[in-house]
């Protein structure tokens, strides 16, 4: 299979890998407020309000709140509840947006498919014709939404598991999610080695992945320069790709270096 016929095992990340935001969090909150009656003048408020909040809850409430026994529902909640604190809305008016917001991030309305994407899986689901011992999945920081997600972005259809951190109890880089991934795939005999993780996030995917003594390759729009400047040389040039259909290129023409 081309420069990945030493791979049993690919997996992928979802957001900003396979799909991406359509609006940003932030400014797709807005526009939902303004429905339910929110007047604000700047959006890039939100934006900034949005991040600061995933920040914090990520950090008090980790994997979408199963460490700390709070429903995932009462963690987008909150998370909604703090983006809009400013604004001092009731209760109700909270509960009726996150129920709202929670329905419409299952759906293709505020997702968009990442360049390259479909032909990339397609190429991979040609290559499993002809190697019945080799599997695609998915490994995401995500919450039990992600099946159904993937279902609506018709991309369901491509992978033999699908694996969430909130499925799973462990958030990458935590290598029990890799571990984990390896038992899904009911591939006899896997070894690390064999496997493949592609994603957009050094910490999470890049490196997680290495630490699991798997392989990887990272879809980022920084230069390698610039990531060597933060993460060091560990991060080596040939394996970052500003797009999946880079990446594409020179997995089917046989130009990656392991």
């Amino acid at each position: 299979m081309s420069s990945l016929s030493r791979f049993r095992l690919i997996t992928f990340d979802v957001t900003d890998t396979l799909i991406k935001f359509r609006t940003a969090p932030g400014k797709q909150y807005g526009e939902i407020g303004s429905l339910f009656g929110v007047t604000h003048d700047d959006n890039h408020d939100l934006v900034a309000n949005f991040r600061a909040n995933w920040q914090r809850m990520n950090r008090i409430h980790p994997n979408f709140g199963l460490k700390t026994k709070i429903s995932e529902k009462e963690w987008w909640r909150m998370l909604i509840k703090g983006t809009f604190d400013a604004y001092s809305l009731s209760d109700e008016k909270i509960n009726n947006m996150t129920n709202y917001l929670i329905d419409l991030y299952k759906t293709s309305s505020c997702w968009v498919l990442t360049f390259g994407t479909v032909d990339f899986l397609n190429y991979l689901k040609m290559q499993k014709q002809f190697d019945q011992n080799f599997k695609l999945g998915v490994i995401s920081n995500f919450d039990s939404r992600l099946d159904i997600l993937l279902r609506n972005m018709k991309l369901h259809q491509y992978f033999d598991f699908i694996l969430s951190s909130y499925q799973a109890g462990f958030e990458k880089p935590d290598k029990e999610i890799f571990q984990k991934a390896m038992r899904m795939s009911e591939i006899k005999d896997l070894k690390p080695h064999e496997c493949l993780h592609i994603g957009d996030t050094p910490v999470t995917d890049y490196f997680g992945a290495r630490n699991a003594g798997w392989y990887s390759l990272l879809i980022h729009d920084k230069s390698p320069e610039k990531l060597r400047k933060k993460y060091g040389d560990a991060i080596e040039d040939h394996h970052v790709y500003q797009s999946i259909l880079d990446m594409h290129k020179d997995i089917s023409n046989g130009y990656i270096k392991w």
